[in-house]
């Protein structure tokens, strides 16, 4: 392009400069100067190259210059834009590591709520505990008593009715006015006002709350039973009575008699094992009972135990609330400990069915044996010998 611009530029320059020095017509008197001519002819046009050469130059150096200025303003822009591509993915991964981040923390906190125990069932595996260990303790507390009564109601040697009836009756009556003198009976002047007249004839003393307060209370709730089953024991057959034939048909009636009276007692001992303290209540256990409006001990029972798992789950308002918050795991195995609670109640309801199956069988025996009988006394029979 710069060639195609210079060779113009030369030719009206030279038409300028010829046109200025071009040679006046020659005159026959003046002689003709060519090799000066020639002389300032070179010289002009050196000077126009030289003239020409440098605006070349100088229009090479503006393009270069300027193509330099524009490379450097393209490559400064693209610099720009890599720099803030990487700046845009350094956002972009930072964003996407906070969010993955976040999502990790909610799934460690859903995995820690569906996996961490909640207070409630922390309550519920305490209170399944104390119900068993108030079990096994209540089982022994019945065997005892079951020993005491058996022996008393069998005659045994160093029992009142071992030494016969009117022992028997004598020491029943001691008993109830040693403990339980009502009013007409102080005045009568037979004993001194107890602080628990009557208790033992009472219903209120053998199931008037879910756990006796003391040991005084079981000792009421036993004597309780002792006159609603068997006030007085009859004599015992001892000595000859016991070795004479109809000593020994009155031994095999008595027998059953003490099978039927042992199985009565049996039951209401276990009924009175079941409501004896027994355990130490838990913390929560008693602020159950503070709610409640009782006053709470340390001791409680297995049938008082049970009561507060069952009520904590009606009118607890903290377990109420604690319930709206649980996570779905959470209720799962809330539920599922209900339903553990649900067996273990009735199982103990299959115990109690089996003892009142028992005293039907024998009721439905002693109903029988005083349905039959007898037309005609029978004579003995006579064994020949061969």
């Amino acid at each position: 392009m710069l060639a195609r611009f210079r060779k113009p530029a030369l030719i009206a320059l030279l038409a300028g400069v010829l046109a200025i020095q071009a040679p006046r017509p020659a005159h026959a008197e003046w002689p003709t100067f060519d090799a000066v001519t020639h002389f300032l002819l070179t010289q002009m046009q050196q000077l126009l190259q030289s003239a020409i050469n440098r605006v070349y130059e100088n229009i090479t150096n503006i393009g270069n210059l300027l193509g330099d200025r524009l490379t450097q303003g393209f490559t400064q822009i693209s610099n720009y834009q890599k720099a803030q591509i990487g700046a845009i993915q350094q956002v972009a991964d930072a964003a996407l590591m906070a969010q993955a981040r976040t999502q990790r923390d909610v799934r460690n906190a859903s995995i820690r709520d569906q996996h961490v125990p909640s207070p409630q069932a922390c309550y519920a595996i305490d209170g399944g505990q104390a119900a068993e260990v108030s079990r096994i303790q209540a089982g022994q507390v019945a065997a005892s008593i079951n020993h005491v009564m058996d022996q008393r109601g069998e005659g045994a040697p160093g029992t009142p009715a071992f030494y016969g009836q009117a022992q028997s009756m004598s020491a029943s009556n001691a008993l109830h006015l040693s403990r339980y003198c009502t009013q007409t009976e102080a005045a009568a002047g037979l004993c001194t006002v107890s602080q628990r007249p009557n208790a033992d004839v009472r219903f209120s003393s053998f199931h008037g709350a879910d756990v006796y307060a003391d040991n005084v209370g079981v000792n009421a709730a036993n004597d309780y039973a002792t006159n609603l089953i068997q006030p007085v024991v009859p004599a015992a057959l001892r000595g000859d009575q016991l070795a004479a034939i109809s000593g020994q048909d009155a031994a095999a009636l008595r027998r059953g008699y003490d099978a039927r009276m042992s199985l009565a007692r049996g039951v209401l001992a276990h009924q009175i094992a079941l409501q004896s303290p027994s355990v130490v209540l838990t913390a929560e256990q008693r602020r159950l009972l503070q709610a409640r409006g009782v006053t709470a001990g340390n001791s409680g029972s297995w049938l008082q135990v049970m009561s507060l798992e069952v009520d904590r789950r009606v009118s607890d308002v903290g377990w109420a609330s604690a319930l709206q918050a649980m996570p779905p795991a959470t209720v799962q195995r809330e539920i599922a400990i209900e339903l553990a609670f649900s067996n273990y109640i009735a199982m103990q309801n299959l115990r109690l069915q089996m003892q009142n199956a028992a005293l039907s069988a024998a009721q439905l025996a002693a109903m029988a044996e005083q349905g039959f009988q007898r037309a005609t006394a029978m004579p003995a029979p006579t064994v020949a010998s061969n």
